[in-house]
């Protein structure tokens, strides 16, 4: 019934609403829409094979891909060599995979430790998390970072494109993903059907053709 209710003006005084009740009932409707809880991130061994078909589809337009999928492989070298993966998916705007990883999989750096990370992740970051991967790149000489991305986001964007130049000058790799890389993720990070044999990578139509143009312009930007 609520949703039906129209709102109607209230006689507002220094932008106070006239009584608390209503002031409650717009923060719920407020609530509501951006959908409760605010932030979760999804760890997972292996992520759903429909999720990786859509999501990491490497298409120039991207709609309804707004979700950002991050595959991840931590190589830690110390006295001894210790490798770590999973995935990581960013639930709602609170925070983005990529600042996710920072904050939950990698919170601190043992400067005693060389790490190298590789990050497969369906399309390019944003100008935040770019700012946040350069900094922490810029902070720990310890870390290397490859990112394989299947889209690049935003591309176009002046700001977009000096965020992913930063990314390069403090030293981060940042790569198109080829048909053999979704390969890779498909072996290595997407849930196969229990008890079959694994069902081989069934590449899309136009994955050369999108690769080499997302390549194409990744070239020009950096």
């Amino acid at each position: 019934k609520m949703a039906e209710k129209q709102e109607e003006p209230s006689n507002t005084q220094n932008g106070e609403p006239d009584n608390a009740e209503e002031g409650e009932e717009k923060k719920k409707k407020k609530l509501k829409r951006e959908d409760l809880p605010p932030f979760e991130i999804v760890t997972g061994e292996r992520l759903p094979a429909i999720f990786f078909k859509f999501q990491f589809r490497n298409v120039e337009y991207s709609s309804g891909r707004n979700k950002t999928f991050l595959c991840y492989v931590v190589e830690t070298q110390g006295r001894e060599s210790v490798t770590s993966r999973g995935y990581l998916e960013d639930e709602h705007a609170a925070a983005h995979a990529e600042m996710a990883f920072f904050n939950s999989i990698l919170p601190k750096c043992d400067s005693s430790l060389r790490y190298n990370i590789t990050w497969y992740v369906s399309s390019s970051p944003c100008v935040t998390c770019a700012d946040r991967i350069t900094e922490t790149l810029k902070k720990n000489k310890n870390l290397r970072l490859t990112i394989m991305v299947g889209r690049l986001f935003m591309w176009e964007e002046p700001e977009m494109q000096a965020a992913l130049k930063n990314m390069k000058s403090a030293g981060c790799k940042l790569r198109i993903m080829k048909p053999q890389d979704f390969e890779y993720v498909w072996q290595n990070f997407v849930e196969q059907e229990e008890g079959e044999e694994a069902k081989a990578f069934v590449p899309w139509e136009d994955i050369q053709e999108n690769f080499q143009y997302y390549e194409e312009k990744l070239a020009e930007i950096l």
